[in-house]
Order: C-alpha cells, then sequence, then structure tokens
C-alpha cells in the first residue's frame, strides 16, 4: 500500500514537473525539442525500479528507456534531472535499468555525472 502511493505521488511530481516544462522555450536540448521534465514522465512506470535495484522492472519501463536510451545523452540527463530527484531517483540504481531490462545495445560504460551506465 505504501508503495503505491509512493509510486502515484512520483507520477504526480512528474506531471506537474511536465506541465511546467511545457511553458518553457522550445529549443532544442538533451531529448530533441521535448524538454527533459516532459520526457521524465514517460519513465513514471520505472519509479520503484529507480529507488530498489531489486525492484521488477516493468515491462512499459523497459520499452520507455529503450526508446528514450536511442539517446544515450537525453536518457542521462532525465535520469539525473531535478524532477528525478525530487521524485526521489536513486541516479546509481537508475542506470541499471537498461542493462536490468536487458537492452542488448544499450550505451554501455556511457558516462552520466559521476555514474556510469553498466
Amino acid at each position: 500500500m505504501e508503495l503505491q502511493a509512493r509510486c502515484l505521488c512520483v507520477v504526480a511530481m512528474l506531471l506537474v514537473a511536465g506541465l511546467a516544462g511545457m511553458e518553457t522555450a522550445h529549443g532544442v536540448g538533451e531529448c530533441g525539442r521535448a524538454p527533459v521534465d516532459q520526457v521524465a514522465l514517460k519513465l513514471a512506470p520505472c519509479a520503484a525500479a529507480t529507488q530498489n535495484p531489486r525492484a521488477a522492472v516493468p515491462p512499459a519501463c523497459c520499452a520507455q528507456v529503450r526508446a528514450i536510451g536511442r539517446n544515450p545523452k537525453c536518457l542521462c540527463a532525465v535520469m539525473l534531472s531535478g524532477t528525478a530527484r525530487k521524485a526521489g531517483v536513486k541516479p546509481a540504481v537508475a542506470m541499471t535499468i537498461p542493462k536490468r531490462c536487458a537492452i542488448a545495445n544499450r550505451p554501455v560504460g556511457y558516462k552520466c555525472g559521476p555514474y556510469t551506465l553498466p
């Protein structure tokens, strides 16, 4: 029950951040024209998996990570964003999701700030 409430809270925070990000200038950034916070909304199914390395990674999460991971800079920016921090994402755990999803062509060894994708 507590995990469901926490996940709901994370999703709500990501939604608010995404809506706030829609009002910003539409320049080209790490995720193209989409603001990082808006892209972070797509990773809502990953909430529990970003906090616990033993949590099962839902297929919906793996699908989004696979899509966003085609651009490692974007995936890195999303996982290290202020929105992710506020949602309780643990970057060291979040960086393991591509491997936990068994994504064969993941950016192994890609540096994300002080973290490296395994």
